[in-house]
């Protein structure tokens, strides 16, 4: 296999992987946390197999918080390399946290 084929698939793994994420993980993520605020809410918002209504969950509730914390952080993250972007500044991630630094 060329050198040139071989960086080009690599190349498509890469774009195809973040597609997944950021395409489909975080409105799957999203609806996970709506999913579980029901869970959560019990009662009428989740019925079980029999018609009953369920009993509340607290724990739904935070992991439903949880996810939509985690899609807010993404969709901010997001934003954040586009202005960046617009600026000719760039994002890196030496660090912990991304900072905002200039182009080399």
């Amino acid at each position: 296999m060329s050198q040139n084929l071989q960086f080009a698939l690599q190349a498509a793994w890469k774009v195809l992987l973040v597609g997944l994420l950021l395409g489909a993980g975080l409105p799957t993520l999203f609806a996970l946390g709506v999913r579980s605020l029901a869970w959560g809410a019990g009662g009428a918002a989740e019925v079980s197999q029999d018609g009953t209504a369920a009993k509340a969950q607290p724990i739904g509730t935070v992991l439903g918080w949880v996810c939509f914390i985690v899609v807010l952080l993404g969709v901010a993250l997001g934003i954040t390399f586009i202005v960046a972007s617009g600026f000719g500044k760039m994002l890196s991630f030496e660090h912990i946290y991304p900072t905002i630094v200039d182009k080399h």
